[in-house]
C-alpha cells in the first residue's frame, strides 16, 4: 500500500455515521491537521457563525458512548476528553479550511473532500446497482412464470385426458 493509499484508508476509518450524517470527530481532524484538539475547538468557537448545526454539532453522552463502544482504540482512554466531542459534516470540514490556514490544513482538507466525494459516488453507484438488481429479479420472476405456464400447457397437450366416467374397480356391496 502506497503512502497516499494508507492516508486515504486512515481518513476513511475516521468517518462515522451519526444522526444520518457522515461526520468526523474533532480529535481526528486535529490529529490530521497537526494541532491539538483544544486549539481546533478554540478556532471553531471564535468562528461559530461559520458552523451551523448541519456543519457541526456536539455529540450527546449516549452517542459518545455508542461511538466509544464501536471504536476498538484507546483514543478515548482515561484522562482524555473533559467535554463531549464536536463532530463535523462534510460542509463543516470544508469550513475548517477557512479558519485553519496552514498548508497542512489545506492539503488535508483537499484529501478529506476527495474522500467524501468518493463515498458519495459509491453510495450513488450502490443505489443504482440495487435498483438494477431489483428490476432484474422482477423480470426473472415474470420470465419464470411465463416458462412454467407454457410447460403446464405443453404437459396438458401431451398427457391423454382420462374420461370423466370411469368404471369403478372393486366390489360394490349393494350389487
Amino acid at each position: 500500500m502506497t503512502k497516499i493509499e494508507n492516508e486515504i484508508f486512515k481518513i476513511k476509518n475516521m468517518i462515522y455515521l451519526i444522526r444520518d450524517h457522515k461526520v468526523m470527530l474533532d480529535s481526528d481532524l486535529a490529529l490530521l491537521y497537526g494541532v491539538e484538539t483544544k486549539v481546533l475547538n478554540q478556532q471553531v468557537k471564535r468562528n461559530l457563525k461559520r458552523f451551523p448545526p448541519d456543519f457541526m454539532f456536539q455529540l450527546t453522552s449516549e452517542e459518545f458512548n455508542i461511538l466509544k463502544s464501536q471504536i476498538a482504540s484507546s483514543k478515548f482512554g482515561s484522562g482524555g476528553k473533559q467535554k463531549l466531542p464536536l463532530v463535523f459534516t462534510e460542509n463543516g470540514v470544508a469550513m475548517l479550511s477557512g479558519i485553519l490556514n496552514s498548508d497542512r490544513a489545506i492539503n488535508v482538507n483537499i484529501s478529506i473532500m476527495r474522500i467524501f466525494t468518493k463515498l458519495r459516488s459509491f453510495h450513488a453507484l450502490e443505489t443504482n446497482l440495487s435498483g438494477e438488481v431489483k428490476e432484474l429479479k422482477e423480470n426473472s420472476n415474470k420470465l419464470f412464470k411465463a416458462i412454467f405456464e407454457r410447460l403446464d400447457s405443453i404437459e396438458d397437450d401431451l398427457i391423454p385426458k382420462l374420461p370423466n366416467q370411469r368404471k369403478k374397480i372393486g366390489i360394490n356391496a349393494n350389487e
